[in-house]
C-alpha cells in the first residue's frame, strides 16, 4: 500500500471568499479574527482512495508518533510506504517507525508532488469558505464530519489523489 501523508492547519480566522448575490445586493460574509487553531493529519492510498486522518492540537514529533501508530494499527496486515514531505517531526530521531511501515521523503520545497495538498484544498473549498465557528470546539467538530464524509468517499479521494505519474509509477 502506498499512502501520501500531509497536514493541515484549520483555524477560526476565516477564509473570506466571493459569493454570488443578485444586484443590487451585496452579501455580508462574517469575518474571524481569533487565532485559534487546531491540525488534521491525513494519509491517502492512491490506488483506493482510501483515506485515514485524525485531528490533533500541534504539529510536532509526538503528535506524528500517534499519527503512524494509528494508520499503522488500521492496517495491520499490509505494508505501507508512507510518502511525505520533509517536515522536521517527520525525521525527527525520536520518532518510531511502525514495523509494517517505511517512510519516504518528497523533495524538499516541493509541495506539488503532494496529492494531499489537493486534498486539503477541496476541504477548505467545500467545507469552510465563509464560516465562522463560535468556539475550536466547533470548529473541530465541523472539521471531523468533513474529514468522516471524505473518508467515505474513497471513489472522490481517488480522483483527487490518484494522478497519472503516480499511476504509472505504481502501475496502478
Amino acid at each position: 500500500m502506498v499512502m501520501f501523508q500531509d497536514e493541515a492547519r484549520f483555524g477560526r480566522i476565516n477564509d473570506v471568499r466571493r459569493c454570488w448575490a443578485p444586484k443590487p445586493m451585496r452579501p455580508i460574509c462574517q469575518a474571524m479574527l481569533t487565532h485559534e487553531y487546531t491540525y488534521a493529519y491525513a494519509a491517502v492510498d492512491v490506488a483506493t482512495g482510501k483515506m485515514d486522518s485524525l485531528i490533533l492540537p500541534q504539529v510536532n514529533t509526538s503528535c506524528m508518533q500517534l499519527f503512524l501508530d494509528e494508520v499503522a494499527g488500521r492496517h495491520t496486515q499490509q505494508s505501507i510506504i508512507m510518502i511525505m514531505d520533509g517536515a522536521g517531526w517527520h525525521s525527527s530521531s525520536t520518532l518510531k517507525v511502525p514495523a509494517n511501515m517505511r517512510l519516504l521523503s518528497l523533495p524538499p520545497y516541493a509541495p506539488e508532488l503532494n496529492p494531499v495538498e489537493h486534498v486539503w484544498d477541496e476541504l477548505r473549498e467545500k467545507h469552510f469558505h465563509n464560516r465562522v465557528f463560535d468556539s475550536i470546539g466547533a470548529l473541530e467538530d465541523h472539521l471531523e464530519a468533513a474529514l468522516r464524509a471524505f473518508e467515505n468517499d474513497p471513489k472522490r479521494l481517488r480522483s483527487i489523489v490518484s494522478w497519472p505519474w503516480i499511476k504509472d509509477v505504481l502501475m496502478v
